[in-house]
Parts: C-alpha cells; sequence; structure tokens
C-alpha cells in the first residue's frame, strides 16, 4: 500500500488516514465522521479545524455519499495492491430513533432489551452519545436504577444502565429537577454496591463515577443532607477494593462533600479516617495521596476526627512521610494537618510519638528544602511550640530552644 498514492481528497484532515465515512461540516470541509465527532464531543472544540470558522456541537454533519462511493470504488480497484474496501456505513442515530426507544423503556417486557440497545448505541459513537443527552436519556435510566432499588432479585440491567450512565451525563439542570421528583437517586446508587453481581468491580466503579458526576453538580443543600449510610458505602468500597479509577472518584466525593453539614462527623463515624490511612500505606499515585490528605486534613479539623488519627498506629508516620515526597499540594495538607494535631491533641504521648516516627525531623528537613516560605514558617512554629518536648532531638538547633 505504501507504493499506491491515494488521492487527497480521500484523506480526512483530522486522522490522515483514508475516510471510512466522509461527512461535510457547514463550513464546507469534509471529514472522517468519527474524527469529527471526536473533535467536537470528546475534545469539545468549536471551530473547523481546517478553516478555523466557528463551528457549533450541534451543528449539522450530512454525510457524503458520492465521495463514500468513489473512495469505495477506488479500494475495490486497488485490492489486489492489498487495499481493503471500506464497508457501508450505518444510517447514523437520530433524535426521533431515540425518542421511540424511550417511549417503548418502560414497558416491562421490552426494558432490558431496550437498555442493552442504549448501551450500544452510547458506546458506538460521539454522535450517538449527543443524541441520548439531548433525547434524557440519562434521567430515564438513573429512573430505572431506583425503581430497583431495594428489590430483591431486580438486578437484570444494573450493569448496562451504570455502562450508559458512565458515557451519558445528566446536565446540573436536569440533575436539580430529578433530586426534587425522587429522593431516592443517590442512595440507589450506593445500593448498587452491596449487590452481587458477575462483574461487580467494574459496576462499583461505573457507579462511583456516575456518584462523583453528580456530587460536583449536586446543589448544597443536597450535600448537607447526605445521610451517614451513604458514606458508610462509600467507606465500603474503598475497604474492599475497586479500581484505580473508581478510588480516585470516591475520594473526590468525600473531599468535596467534607465542607457541608455535618458531612465531617459522619465520615469519622463511618471509619473513614482509618480507611484512608490504611490505603495510603499502599503508597498510591500521587493524585490518591493528594486526595487523601486533603480529606484527612477535614476530618482532622475536628476533635473526633483527630482521635481516630491518633488511635491508628500508622497516622503520624504516614502522612510525616509523605512531606517533600509527593507535590506541593500533599506538603501542604501534611503541615496543616501535624499543626491540628500537635495545638489540639499535642500530649506528650502524641508528641514523643512524632519523634520516634522521624516526623520531628522531617519538618527539620523541610526548613532547608526548596519549598514554599509559609510552608517553612508552619513547619518552624510547630517546631518552636514544642522545643522543650523535643529538645533531645539532634536537628533542632539551639535556636528552637527557649532560653
Amino acid at each position: 500500500m505504501d507504493d499506491i498514492e491515494v488521492p487527497q481528497y480521500f484523506v480526512c484532515p483530522i486522522s490522515l488516514q483514508i475516510m471510512q465515512d466522509p461527512v461535510t461540516a457547514i463550513t464546507g470541509i469534509t471529514y472522517d465522521r468519527y474524527s469529527i465527532e471526536h473533535w467536537l464531543f470528546q475534545s469539545k472544540n468549536t471551530t473547523c479545524p481546517v478553516t478555523k470558522q466557528p463551528l457549533p456541537r450541534d451543528s449539522e454533519l450530512t454525510p457524503n455519499h458520492t465521495l463514500r462511493r468513489l473512495i469505495q470504488a477506488w479500494c475495490t480497484d486497488n485490492a489486489s495492491h492489498g487495499i481493503d474496501r471500506i464497508p457501508t456505513p450505518k444510517p447514523p442515530l437520530d433524535k426521533a430513533q431515540v425518542l421511540k426507544l424511550l417511549k417503548d423503556f418502560w414497558n416491562p417486557k421490552l426494558q432490558l432489551k431496550i437498555i442493552r440497545k442504549i448501551e450500544f448505541l452510547a458506546t458506538e459513537s460521539e454522535g450517538n452519545r449527543k443524541y441520548l443527552v439531548d433525547a434524557g436519556v440519562a434521567k430515564a435510566v438513573l429512573l430505572f436504577i431506583a425503581n430497583r432499588c431495594y428489590k430483591e432479585g431486580l438486578v437484570d440491567g444494573l450493569e448496562e444502565a451504570l455502562s450508559i450512565l458512565h458515557f451519558v451525563r445528566i446536565s446540573s439542570e436536569e440533575l436539580s429537577l430529578l433530586f426534587m421528583e425522587n429522593d431516592q437517586i443517590i442512595d440507589s446508587l450506593t445500593w448498587v454496591f452491596g449487590c452481587k453481581l458477575q462483574n461487580q468491580i467494574a459496576v462499583s466503579t461505573h457507579a462511583v463515577l456516575v456518584l462523583k458526576s453528580m456530587i460536583q453538580k449536586a446543589h448544597s443543600s443536597v450535600l448537607e443532607t447526605l445521610n451517614p449510610d451513604f458514606f458508610k458505602k462509600l467507606v465500603g468500597v474503598l475497604r474492599n477494593g475497586i479500581t484505580q479509577q473508581g478510588t480516585n472518584a470516591a475520594l473526590h466525593i468525600m473531599l468535596d462533600a467534607c465542607p457541608w453539614g455535618r458531612n465531617r462527623v459522619k465520615m469519622v463515624d463511618a471509619g473513614a479516617v482509618y480507611e484512608l490511612i490504611e490505603l495510603e500505606f499502599e503508597a498510591p499515585e500521587k493524585k490518591t495521596t493528594e486526595l487523601i490528605l486533603g480529606i484527612l486534613f477535614h476530618l482532622c479539623s475536628c476533635a473526633d476526627g483527630r482521635a481516630q488519627f491518633l488511635s491508628h498506629k500508622g497516622g503520624i508516620f504516614v502522612v510525616s512521610k509523605k512531606l517533600l515526597r509527593v507535590s506541593p499540594s500533599a506538603d501542604d495538607r501534611a503541615i496543616l494537618i501535624l499543626s491540628l494535631i500537635c495545638k489540639y491533641s499535642g500530649t506528650n504521648i502524641v508528641l514523643q510519638e512524632m519523634l520516634e516516627v522521624g516526623a520531628v525531623s522531617r519538618l527539620c528537613t523541610l526548613l532547608q528544602a526548596d519549598c514554599a516560605p509559609y510552608l517553612k514558617d508552619k513547619a518552624s512554629k510547630i517546631l518552636r511550640s514544642h522545643s522543650e518536648e523535643w529538645k533531645n532531638c539532634p536537628c533542632l538547633g539551639n535556636s528552637f530552644h527557649p532560653r
């Protein structure tokens, strides 16, 4: 094939490959459907790649049947050179077809068949996902899950439903209305964690990712009323194991929920502090550590959270160990956690533990490191406040000891 000159107008300007399904944008430029849909919907661009003219996401992409037939004929003529004939593409999905699917969706006899059809359409192309979003598929699927919530044996279709929601997100406006119409939406997604399904880890991951998207869009009134069971199930997911993507999504949810209502107390009661420390001991990736330290900072701002943190023999050690080893963001949270512990829970036993596990040495090292001045100031204040208790630490100079 390298010896064959491909006509330039057969080649997509984005992928630089022979077009499989040529479509023409309103700017008059022809692209391969997959490439231009990815450009518009996944990469969220709003201009024509060639002309740089405005190209709204909802603009029409007109199938170029003449060009497609020319490409197919050229492929057939060059079959002896190893060129495969491109298949005739299926007609693209349109909104009318989706609305027809949704109309039949609530027929119990057709429901499973239709939800599997919708999942296939959602995974097939970016263009399909656009029509599914516009038709309100996400709301229908969320209600499908809510209607199965806590009903024994009704787990068929859950895996497909969550897969759809992973691809087809609900808008903030739709979500606000849905929360007013049905208060079981969030509970139904956490209920999924306890269902016995063949691909449980994948299903739980999709459920957590959907929850993360919803929590990020939810009004403060929803975040303030999250119930204790919500956090118990979320902590349970971290304890039982999930994919890395799911773990980070669960941590994002907890971090977003921390500032609202009594959520910090609910998380502490659910055993979150202990599980977060255990998770950090597994040496997770940088982003996971940043999320863990961010949540621990919020939880250590309340007395019960500090008590749970100190009840874990590795709490102070694992936090101090992360200083200067992860990122400036992690340094910030680690210093704030140690500062809270020293200020409000700095008993002789705690201060001695900080000395024994190397936390004091790490604070001293930070003073000499190339880091933000405010971090050095925080470390210096911690060391000065307890210099008498740590006077036997070799790293502390005379400047830290009271005269």
